[in-house]
């Protein structure tokens, strides 16, 4: 009933499935590819789902078209951009289950993640590790390493240099614990600020971007980075055999004695206090994330790396004072991140949804949080950019409950957006 109680998002929710009905029939015929486009969709869910907006011209890129010449034409260039980002990701994601393996004895793990970015290159590479889909990931990896040998020689560099520095710090983390702030923004920047990087270069390199200033790439990662880390709590701390402890003790120990402290209901308070900070903490790099996003030309491009960032503000708001963060998944929920999906299609939507999501945090900050006053001020600095840039409209978005009703009215729009699904397939 989540969904039919906000009949706002049913038309999104009905048009998201009939995209990713359409994406399965596109896969390519090629096995490598074939492997490579399938597996995106199930490693990485919410990754997927942003490449479903991009236009069937742009999921429907194939080998044969990454190995043709350059050309002028938008959807050639934008099926080799599609291409490219697809195998960048799937080999920062296998880096990662290799990282994230808590099996893996630390004197095995450290060299596998300093060598990866050689190991891309061998077709006969592979490293049985992780769970599930990202086992079969690992187990067929020299699927991945054969579409990334397919890749121009300027993009592999340009991955292999990301791979290398990333798998780099990756291994300085597995020898030592985050304790400090700068140490927190240093393990964000080795394994999300580099895929910023990495992806600015990517773009600028297909002819479609200005190539943007490091710390606005950076800030593009860690926001992500930050939120993903304040939102998986719970799993990463219920990891077995052994946690994973991201949280800066630097922060952390302000609120209790060990960071597993926090599970326990005895101790709510003070773990939403922590957990406070550490979105307060985050909210620095929102307005770079602006910045970043307005300079953007391509409306592929930018539809790709906006949506990720609604949906961190989304859930900065969704996580922030929010106890069951200690007790569960804490998630936006389909119908809501169908809508972001649906309707992101210019800095207009993005300035409406970062002030909109700004709004209800503001509207969950207790005066008595120790970061209040912190927490409102970047609040407004975020809210003050969005208004100055006089394009906001009014959306309406609702973390919890539903403005609507009547449940004839549900009824009613659900019909609807039925009808309008079948149409749509035709």
């Amino acid at each position: 009933m989540g969904a039919l109680s906000r009949p706002e998002e049913v038309v999104a929710l009905v048009k998201l499935r009939v995209a990713a009905g359409q994406i399965k029939r596109q896969i390519p015929p090629e096995e490598h590819w074939g492997f490579a486009y399938s597996m995106l969709q199930k490693v990485s869910r919410s990754f997927a789902l942003v490449i479903q907006q991009l236009g069937p011209e742009l999921r429907n890129a194939v080998s044969a078209r990454s190995l043709r010449p350059p050309s002028s034409s938008s959807s050639h260039t934008n099926s080799i951009f599609i291409t490219r980002v697809c195998i960048f990701y799937l080999v920062l994601r296998a880096l990662d289950t290799v990282e994230d393996d808590t099996s893996i004895p630390t004197e095995v793990k450290v060299p596998i993640l300093q060598d990866f970015y050689r190991h891309i290159y061998n077709r006969d590479w592979h490293y049985s590790c992780g769970t599930n889909n990202y086992k079969v990931l690992m187990d067929k990896f020299h699927h991945v390493s054969t579409a990334f040998l397919e890749l121009g020689e300027g993009y592999q560099k340009a991955i292999e240099e990301i791979t290398r520095r990333m798998g780099a710090g990756m291994a300085k983390f597995i020898c030592k614990e985050v304790e400090t702030v700068d140490d927190y923004e240093e393990y964000c920047h080795y394994v999300a600020g580099l895929v910023g990087y990495g992806l600015s270069r990517l773009f600028y390199a297909a002819g479609t971007e200005d190539l943007a200033p490091d710390s606005l790439s950076n800030s593009m990662g860690l926001f992500l980075q930050k939120t993903n880390i304040i939102r998986d709590y719970l799993e990463d701390i219920n990891e077995i055999p052994k946690s994973r402890m991201f949280w800066p003790r630097e922060i952390w120990s302000k609120y209790a004695d060990k960071l597993e402290d926090f599970k326990y209901v005895e101790n709510s308070e003070k773990a939403v206090q922590c957990l406070n900070d550490l979105v307060t903490n985050a909210l620095i790099h929102a307005e770079d994330c602006l910045q970043y996003m307005s300079a953007l030309k391509d409306h592929a491009i930018f539809c790709f790396c906006a949506i990720p960032q609604i949906m961190a503000i989304g859930t900065c708001a969704l996580c922030y004072n929010n106890v069951n963060v200690f007790r569960g998944v804490v998630k936006m929920r389909r119908g809501l991140t169908a809508r972001v999906i649906d309707e992101t299609n210019s800095m207009s939507d993005v300035y409406t949804a970062f002030y909109e999501f700004s709004l209800l945090l503001e509207s969950k900050i207790d005066d008595n949080d120790p970061n209040a006053a912190l927490t409102r001020k970047r609040v407004d600095s975020i809210k003050q950019t969005c208004r100055s840039s006089g394009l906001l409209k009014s959306r309406g978005y609702h973390l919890d409950k539903s403005p609507y009703k009547h449940i004839l009215l549900m009824i009613v729009l659900l019909v609807v957006a039925i009808i309008f699904g079948v149409l749509y397939t035709k």
